[in-house]
């Protein structure tokens, strides 16, 4: 599991590491700024994460077919190039919708200056939606077939391109023009498609994968593989989507609070969100491992694989969570100046927020880890109802309560996510001690 985990976690954080340094770089700027960052970046995940969940179908499905034939290079080959299909389908339409970010932000009830600033950083962020979605389809097939350490490489290659395109673009260094946030998106963009591009220069440089053609008869459409992809993809993608959304339904909120809230609440969201990257590689690797075994009908394999992932994803997390009740104020410290005037508060507020986050780590380990042994067995539609339980049905509304009715604020809020978090782990948990105990019946139903 730590072969095939380790390289998918380097590879996460080094994902996480480009969001990082944008939201370290806009805190630079200032709050108002970073607020406005904050607000495009969320809704820009609102599109990416569940197109992300439906280009993910691919590992499950490439897993089995390797499970089954190890050399099966044919049936690779067509579902990697129809989840390349796929992420094109989906793409056209956020853009649509994308570039028109500015309106819908005014509707959902933001400030008129934050929304004119979130939707010009919008429309340089959005183009970087495609190609990150091939990366993610390109990355399932080096994990499928257990070689994901290119995907690593060239992802934090990618993290020091950011870094000195944002550096140039958004502060206006060696005659550039100074972009401010809009820089920052122009630079994803730019990140996001080195990334595609590198790696399918080494899908087509390496002897091993070179027999794969990735991109070989790309018009051919196969129907068949396009549409299980579909069937697998969209629960994943929804139930995704329902995580992601309630965050960022969470930021809306924050939002009508203040500022200063939205700003802290970028702030502790981002080290939650680098905090995950560990579990989130592990339940990668236990998608590809729990579908390897199940494609090879061994029952033990399936169990040994989600165990051992669900174990060492909680067992990180709880040394997190003690990282983040423990270390606020200097946690905080990194994003914004708590000596200037105008940062003192959304410090103060980032602190309390960092403190309930780091509550509801060990839970938040285990959702993500036991959704992704689910999908390793196909397992993805009751997942999606879980999912939308928890965050919408218990997250959301809890969340407007305690911080509008009760008088909490953002803190009310974080409470909430904890909340729902907790439900989902538990749902997530309880399902997948159950799948593995039916045994071999339920891996040949696969």
């Amino acid at each position: 599991m730590l072969s095939l985990g380790w390289p998918l976690i380097l590879t996460n954080l080094a994902q996480i590491a480009i969001g990082t340094t944008d939201t370290l770089m806009m805190g630079w700027l200032g709050p108002h700024e970073l607020a406005a960052g904050a607000l495009g970046t969320n809704l820009f995940f609102a599109f990416f994460i569940p197109g992300m969940g439906l280009t993910l179908a691919t590992s499950p499905l490439l897993a089995q077919t390797l499970g089954r034939a190890r050399h099966s290079v044919r049936e690779c080959r067509r579902l990697t190039r129809q989840g390349l299909w796929l992420a094109v389908a989906y793409v056209v339409p956020c853009w649509v919708l994308l570039w028109h970010a500015e309106p819908l932000l005014l509707l959902l009830g933001q400030e008129p200056d934050l929304a004119h600033a979130a939707g010009a950083y919008m429309r340089a962020l959005q183009w970087s939606l495609l190609p990150g979605l091939w990366v993610i389809v390109l990355r399932s097939l080096l994990a499928a077939k257990e070689r994901p350490r290119a995907g690593m490489v060239v992802t934090w290659v990618a993290v020091v391109v950011h870094v000195g395109s944002n550096w140039l673009l958004m502060f206006g260094h060696w005659g550039f023009p100074r972009m401010g946030v809009v820089g920052a998106g122009v630079s994803s963009t730019l990140s996001f498609s080195f990334m595609a591009l590198a790696l399918f220069v080494f899908l087509y440089w390496d002897r091993h994968f070179r027999r794969f053609h990735v991109l070989g008869h790309w018009w051919r459409a196969d129907w068949a593989k396009f549409r299980e992809l579909v069937r697998v993809g969209v629960p994943m993608a929804l139930a995704m989507g329902f995580e992601v959304t309630g965050f960022n339904v969470a930021a809306l909120l924050m939002g009508l609070i203040s500022a200063d809230a939205l700003a802290a609440h970028a702030i502790a969201l981002q080290v939650a969100s680098i905090t995950f990257m560990v579990p989130l590689g592990l339940s990668q690797a236990a998608t590809v491992r729990v579908g390897l075994a199940a494609g090879a009908c061994d029952p033990v394999g399936v169990r040994l694989a989600g165990w051992m992932a669900l174990t060492l994803g909680v067992g990180f997390m709880g040394c997190t969570a003690i990282v983040l009740l423990t270390g606020g104020g200097v946690i905080a410290g990194l994003f914004l100046d708590a000596g200037r005037a105008d940062s003192v508060a959304a410090t103060q507020l980032a602190v309390g927020f960092l403190a309930v986050a780091g509550l509801f780590q060990v839970v938040d380990g285990a959702q993500v880890v036991g959704s992704g042994a689910l999908r390793g067995l196909k397992d993805t539609k009751v997942p999606m109802l879980f999912a939308g339980f928890g965050y919408w049905l218990i997250g959301i509304p809890l969340g407007a309560a305690l911080a509008f009715w009760a008088g909490l604020g953002g803190v009310g809020i974080w409470v909430a996510l904890a909340v729902g978090l907790g439900i989902v782990a538990s749902l997530m948990v309880g399902r997948w001690s159950m799948r593995e105990r039916l045994g071999l019946v339920n891996v040949r139903s696969t």
